[in-house]
């Protein structure tokens, strides 16, 4: 690897281990094993290079999950889809739990700085698009923006309050069944 890979590792490293708030200039560069003077050169600033590793990694994540998917796909009968899904993606938190938390953490981060706004923003929108696909069996490509705006957007809301409790209560917050069982009672209220 060079200099510019090597410090996009170390900075996940950080990420993963410290967080965004508490990673320093010095940390990233311990962590690449490279002078501090080379994220000015690759990246201009440690909140780009941050940036670019919570990009990559959240894009790997997404990824993983796509790939999970797929395979419940496979393995789930159609009634079962759904909770399998969910089983997998709470999982995928627990799994994931120091990048996540480094998500949100960017997220505030994001109010000042427009280019980590864009990619969060950009993140967001292919997340809501694959969501609506995998949830309506589409293909990406043919998902109509309704769809994505309204199975994604709802299905994306849904995952991140379900992230949060699991962060923060992991033993009271929701299983996959429950997920479930919560959305069945509202459609029924609902009528």
């Amino acid at each position: 690897m060079g200099n510019r890979e090597d410090l996009l590792a170390g900075a996940r490293r950080c990420l993963e281990e410290k967080g965004w708030a508490r990673t320093t200039v010095r940390d990233i560069s311990a962590a690449a094993g490279v002078s501090m003077a080379a994220i000015g050169y690759h990246f201009g600033s440690r909140e780009a290079l941050l940036n670019a590793a919570l990009v990559e990694a959240m894009r790997e994540w997404g990824e993983q999950i796509g790939e999970a998917m797929a395979a419940v796909d496979e393995a789930a009968a159609p009634g079962e889809r759904f909770e399998a899904l969910w089983e997998r993606l709470i999982a995928s938190i627990g799994e994931h739990r120091t990048l996540w938390l480094a998500n949100l953490e960017a997220m505030v981060q994001a109010e000042h700085s427009p280019e980590l706004r864009d990619e969060l923003v950009a993140g967001q929108r292919e997340g809501r698009r694959g969501m609506a696909a995998h949830l309506v069996d589409g293909d990406e490509a043919d998902i109509a923006e309704r769809e994505v705006r309204t199975v994604g957007s709802v299905h994306l809301a849904l995952l991140l309050g379900v992230m949060m409790q699991w962060l923060n209560d992991p033993d009271q917050a929701p299983t996959g069944e429950e997920v479930l069982a919560g959305l069945r009672a509202l459609t029924a209220r609902m009528g």
